[in-house]
């Protein structure tokens, strides 16, 4: 196949409804795709018509592998990899006839679609499409029309610098750049679920922090390596995360040893709310995430979560709230975290945990047993054994002393 030019369009979503806010989604797009390109190659990114255009500026740049970052980008609704042909009915027919057999390899049907976005172009919509399709029809005679059904839509965009021709393009990450509705703490476990709602959070443009409570000697430290393998992996779709690593071992011990066994599990998670509200005030984020299901654990009934919820005055979003465990697994799944969540290194919720724990809590006798032990110097303890880690995309964790 000819060596075409080729160049990524990427497809505003809902960033395009912004109105006189719409530059600064624009410009946090820009920004994420210029640092993810620095790692790729050297390529022109620009703006034009609700489409950004990302084109490499030598023949060694890795236009697949941009393609492949481009996907991570928050705020696109659509991708594709177009070829480009002059403003010139002889040229977009020359390279669609060139270019798009052999990219869609397989296929037995098509059809053209074209948009005359360049409204000085000469032809109109419909008598480009007949006019390309008739030369695809005469390289590829293999290839029959469907109108209806067709295996690949072949798309002509007639544009101001010039016109693109693609086989179809696949859905972007969709929702919010990044970084643009502010900054919230996820509540990161070494499970499936907390991951889903970490990335749910980011693609509604939120900077996400971390924080995961362990256990040693009772859990390992591959238990933490995995959490921070899971923040990692987030980092995939937003650059960058801090994990703040709490121990709560002797707070279990004296939950173990102080309280009604069957108030265990909710006494930790209130323990573990108040120190994740701590830890957002002062890291500055706004909101605490949880990949809390309702019902699917003896914590995440109603009733739990309203005595958990108690603790902080902070809002907690709950993306996984209505979703079964196949729906999460389908995110866990796209977003590349689910062969890491079921690694088996277990984190601190699993430790004591009470063959019968209460699923109905009474706020008035959760706190009576919480009365049974000095809340304030235990949660004051584990907030003294804080670390910090920080992961950017593409780079082992870091320790930093916590502040």
């Amino acid at each position: 196949m000819e060596n075409y030019r080729r160049v990524i369009l990427c497809k505003y979503g809902e960033v395009a409804l912004k109105g006189a806010n719409r530059p600064q989604f624009e410009q946090t797009m820009m920004k994420d795709l210029r640092r993810r390109a620095k790692r790729v190659g050297d390529f022109e990114i620009y703006a034009a018509q609700s489409t950004v255009y990302i084109e490499p500026c030598g023949e060694g740049d890795d236009i697949d592998e941009m393609y492949r970052e481009a996907e991570h980008v928050f705020g696109f609704s659509g991708l594709c990899v177009a070829a480009v042909a002059e403003k010139d009915i002889g040229d977009i027919r020359r390279v669609a006839a060139g270019y798009i057999p052999a990219s869609v390899d397989g296929a037995r049907t098509f059809k053209v679609e074209a948009k005359r976005a360049d409204k000085r172009f000469p032809m109109k919509s419909p008598e480009i499409a007949a006019s390309v399709g008739e030369a695809i029809l005469d390289a590829a005679p293999a290839l029959t029309v469907d109108l209806h059904s067709p295996d690949v839509v072949v798309t002509v965009e007639v544009r101001e610098r010039g016109a693109y021709i693609h086989a179809g393009q696949e859905r972007g990450a969709g929702g919010l750049p990044a970084g643009t509705n502010g900054r919230a703490l996820l509540l990161l476990s070494g499970g499936i679920d907390s991951p889903v709602a970490g990335y749910m959070m980011m693609k509604r443009g939120v900077t996400v922090d971390a924080v995961h409570f362990e256990s040693i000697p009772y859990t390992s430290e591959q238990a933490r390596d995995k959490v921070l393998a899971l923040a990692s992996i987030l980092t995939d779709w937003s650059g960058e995360i801090r994990v703040h690593v709490i121990s709560v071992t002797h707070i279990q011990e004296v939950l173990r040893d102080t309280c009604d066994n069957d108030y265990f599990t909710i006494l930790l998670r209130r323990f573990m709310m108040a120190l994740a509200d701590r830890t957002a005030r002062h890291t500055g984020a706004q909101a605490l995430i949880t990949g809390e299901s309702l019902g699917q654990v003896a914590s995440q009934t109603m009733h739990a979560l309203s005595a958990t919820d108690i603790v902080t005055s902070l809002p907690v979003f709950r993306p996984c709230i209505g979703m079964d465990k196949e729906e999460i697994i389908t995110v866990s799944r796209k977003i590349g975290a689910f062969d890491t969540s079921i690694l088996p290194y277990e984190d601190c919720c699993t430790v004591f945990t009470p063959p019968h724990p209460k699923t109905r809590p009474e706020l008035s006798k959760v706190e009576e047993q919480e009365a049974k032990v000095d809340f304030a110097a235990l949660a004051d303890e584990a907030w003294a054994t804080r670390r910090l880690y920080y992961i950017r995309s593409g780079e082992p964790p870091r320790e930093y002393a916590a502040n």
